[in-house]
Parts: C-alpha cells; sequence; structure tokens
C-alpha cells in the first residue's frame, strides 16, 4: 500500500452576488475540485497553486485559511496502474487529500488532458454535481466557512 498526500483548491468566483464553484469532469464520469500530489519541496499553497494552473489555468488564485481534509483509498486503474507497475509501486493507495477555498476572478478555464469538461456552478447545483459524498462535505463545509467567514469584497 501507498501514501500519499494530495493538495486542491474549491475555486470559486462571484457573479452578480452569486458564488459560483468550479468543478472539473473526469474522464471517468465524476465531478471533482483540482488536486493534485504534493512534489518534492513544495508546501501545501505551492501545491495547490501549481496544480490548479495546470489544471484549469488559472493563476489569479487567493486562497484562504480554511482547510478540510477528506482520506479514502483506491485501487490505481488504466494508465496509472501501467505506470506504477513500471515503477514499481504499489496499487493500492491510500489518500489524504487538503482542500482550501480558493477566489478567482478568471472566468476563462483552459483544462488539461486529465479532463474532459467543466461547469461553474452556484452551490446548491454544485452540491448535486459533485459525484463523491466526500467532495460533497468539503464543497459543504466550504460555503459554510466563506458565508460565516468571509466578506465579498
Amino acid at each position: 500500500m501507498v501514501w500519499e498526500v494530495s493538495v486542491g483548491a474549491v475555486v470559486f468566483r462571484e457573479e452578480q452576488n452569486t458564488r459560483l464553484y468550479l468543478l472539473l469532469h473526469y474522464p471517468s464520469g465524476h465531478f471533482d475540485f483540482p488536486k493534485g500530489h504534493v512534489e518534492s519541496g513544495e508546501t501545501e499553497e505551492m501545491t495547490l497553486r501549481r496544480e490548479t494552473d495546470e489544471e484549469t489555468g488559472i493563476q489569479d488564485l487567493e486562497v484562504y485559511p480554511s482547510r478540510v481534509s477528506i482520506r479514502y483509498f483506491y485501487n490505481a486503474k488504466g494508465g496509472e496502474r501501467e505506470k506504477r507497475l513500471r515503477k514499481g509501486d504499489g496499487l493500492w493507495i491510500f489518500k489524504q487529500v487538503h482542500f482550501y477555498p480558493a477566489k478567482t476572478q478568471t472566468k476563462e478555464v483552459v483544462i488539461s488532458h486529465e479532463h474532459q469538461g467543466f461547469v461553474w456552478e452556484p452551490f446548491d447545483k454544485a452540491l448535486k454535481h459533485v459525484t463523491f459524498e466526500n467532495a460533497r462535505r468539503v464543497l459543504t463545509e466550504t460555503e459554510d466557512y466563506l458565508k460565516t467567514s468571509y466578506r465579498r469584497s
């Protein structure tokens, strides 16, 4: 079993006094947030910024100090499985992911090869759209934080 840490961003922007959340559409069919592995020497914020830029093209992030963490197990499949076999890495992965709210002014998204689309949605629609229960918890805790601790500028 391999233990990995990733960091992601719950990217949002404001339009006509409505907070819109960015969800990425993954080839496996699920909708989730930008995230990725922490590389050697990176802080969590550095990883968040690099991964968000790589997966969406968004660079103008205002990162908030609230962190929501999730954990899950999965078995590597497809290209990831082949890559891990070549490297001699384990195929069962225990993943911990830390998510931070991150505000952007950017509307245009340039998705990476890892995704097949994206949507900007208000909280209620985004909550129905995210695929996994842990993503719903991340989104709900982020929305609660932003409602109580964040002042619109």
